[in-house]
């Protein structure tokens, strides 16, 4: 793809992104499905207008590391661990749950079992974007349920980045675990090398050039994408590294307008993350994986708020409480979509099935965000009662 070419695509994916996202927030839909769906009709299952989505892929993975980069930032490292403690045992059993269910309906589906393991795990998660741009801020920031809510996404986000470095390791485990032990062991020694690296000079750094916003920027931007490729190149993921970068700026008195100044650009790559996953859905396999994406997207929508609800109630939650966050988590996860490029990749998955968790990926976020909007606090709520920015 060359420069002009390049150039018509982005021509192509942000003005269609707006009228489509006008769309979206007219009907009250979450804007991510606008972008998948534009991905559709622009790619080459539709009308073809982009054919060569493999770059706009590789450059739309930035996304999810700001997004990880900016999840890491919003974390105090000791409140983290106070959040971590509190819903440890409700996020890992209600993944289990999920995880067994998936891989049951898959398996009914004649999936073999590598594929059905992949679905299945695929399931554990929910949507860390649609959780947190559905939350009003004055409950992310200031209520229990923002807590409870942000705390299971987090857990979930972390299984999710272990479960990327377990996919990304997959051949190695095949003749031995020992790479993968190696692999894990790297985690802490990069931990602390990231830590040291930004107590004695990066922070310092920021603070004696505090006043230049285009360094602090670009600084910032070499930092998140700079341990990303250590990670990487160390055999753990780029997604491990954005969110140890995020986390250790956490404790600078700089750190929330960082936050601030990375969400356009976070943005900016998420759309083209989302088209990206739009346009690489072949329709012409709509007709033999729309039975098992129903399937299971009608056991994430009405199983997962109830175990939520369940689990949460078991640890002297308000009923309302679990309820309200069961539903808000009610769907798949964006790193659902990425985990199934990642599979698919790696061989571990065929098209066939790696289409299945692209479809229900984009039917749960779809029909759980009218739930959510309908019954609870949104920014995008349909009642003006229920709507709060």
């Amino acid at each position: 793809m060359d420069s002009v070419s390049l150039f018509y695509s982005f021509f192509l994916i942000f003005t269609g992104a707006a009228v489509l996202a006008t769309v979206a927030l007219a009907t009250r839909q979450p804007l991510i499905v606008a972008y998948i769906v534009l991905g559709g009709i622009f790619g080459p299952s539709g009308m073809a207008l982009i054919n060569d989505t493999e770059l706009l892929s590789d450059t739309s993975h930035a996304g999810i590391l700001f997004l990880l980069f900016l999840l890491g930032l919003d974390m105090q490292p000791n409140h983290l661990i106070h959040m971590l403690r509190k819903t440890a045992t409700v996020g890992i059993l209600s993944s289990l749950v999920f995880a067994f269910m998936g891989y049951g309906c898959a398996r009914m589906f004649d999936f073999i079992h590598t594929e059905s393991l992949v679905i299945g795990a695929t399931m554990m998660f929910s949507s860390t974007i649609i959780g947190i741009k559905l939350l009003p801020t004055t409950v992310l920031h200031h209520k229990h349920t923002g807590e409870l809510l942000v705390s299971l996404l987090l857990l979930q986000d972390l299984l999710a980045i272990l479960m990327l470095l377990v996919i990304n390791n997959v051949k190695d485990l095949a003749h031995s675990y020992l790479p993968l032990i190696t692999t894990l062991a790297t985690l802490p020694l990069l931990v602390l090398s990231a830590v040291l690296f930004v107590r004695y000079i990066l922070l310092p750094l920021m603070e004696r050039y505090d006043r230049f916003h285009e360094y602090m920027f670009l600084l910032t931007i070499g930092w998140c994408l700079g341990l990303s490729e250590l990670a990487h190149a160390l055999g753990l993921s780029a997604e491990i590294g954005a969110f140890i970068a995020g986390i250790t700026i956490a404790t600078s008195p700089i750190a929330q307008y960082i936050a601030n100044h990375l969400k356009p650009l976070r943005d900016f790559f998420l759309i083209l993350f989302f088209f990206s996953v739009g346009a690489s859905f072949d329709l012409t396999l709509l007709p033999s994986v729309i039975l098992p994406g129903i399937a299971l997207t009608l056991l994430c929508l009405l199983i997962k708020p109830l175990i939520f609800r369940l689990f949460l109630h078991g640890v002297s939650e308000r009923r309302k409480t679990a309820w309200e966050v069961g539903f808000r988590l009610g769907q798949n996860s964006e790193f659902a979509l990425l985990i199934a490029t990642v599979a698919t990749a790696q061989k571990l998955i065929d098209v066939e099935a790696s289409h299945v968790i692209q479809i229900t990926a984009i039917l749960t976020l779809l029909l759980s965000s009218y739930l959510v909007v309908f019954n609870y606090e949104s920014p995008i709520a349909v009642s003006d009662k229920l709507r709060r920015d």
